[in-house]
């Protein structure tokens, strides 16, 4: 297996779209109805939201690509957050949010979260942010067990909407580099 971790290119918008849709699903609960995934899909993750994010100068797509293939993808922005329930947990900046780290279920295992999240942080390094964050739902025993253990602890609640239904995340920060 040949792995390597880089940044997306821009013709890669649609297979990073198929690899959100097929992913993006596992991390949520099981109470939230398939519209509202869908929904969300369909608005934060579609082929012109991954153009937009490769069009920002302060987002970083990295994608993981095995045997070149997609496998797995983490969007960091840079910059201050936007909510306050997260502001008042991670107050020290600057900042570098880790909004999405998905990996294919085939891949789950295999060390490429891990390397994923290792080149967010570079990423946030590069950026000198201070503080690395993210939001991960409350229900998601498998990422929260794997954000722990990456040393990211739980730091304060927030609200987080999927297709209209609000979820109950935890907000988990680390300094970066630690």
């Amino acid at each position: 297996m040949v792995t390597e971790v880089r940044p997306a290119r821009q013709h890669e918008v649609e297979a990073l779209h198929e690899l959100a849709a097929a992913t993006f699903p596992l991390a949520c609960p099981s109470h939230l109805p398939a519209v509202a995934i869908a929904d969300f899909i369909a608005t934060h993750l579609s082929v012109a939201a991954f153009t937009a994010h490769l069009a920002e100068p302060d987002h970083a797509v990295l994608v993981a690509e095995v045997d070149g293939d997609l496998r797995g993808y983490a969007l960091a922005k840079l910059g201050r957050p936007y909510d306050p329930d997260v502001l008042a947990a991670v107050p020290d900046g600057p900042w570098c949010e880790l909004s999405k780290l998905y990996v294919h279920p085939d891949a789950h295992g295999s060390g490429l979260a891990r390397a994923l999240l290792d080149a967010v942080e570079s990423t946030a390094r590069d950026a000198s942010a201070v503080t690395l964050w993210l939001g991960v739902n409350a229900l998601n025993a498998r990422a929260n067990t794997f954000y722990a253990k990456q040393g990211l602890e739980v730091v304060g609640p927030r609200r987080f909407v999927v297709g209209g239904q609000v979820e109950e995340d935890f907000v988990r920060a680390r300094p970066v580099g630690a």
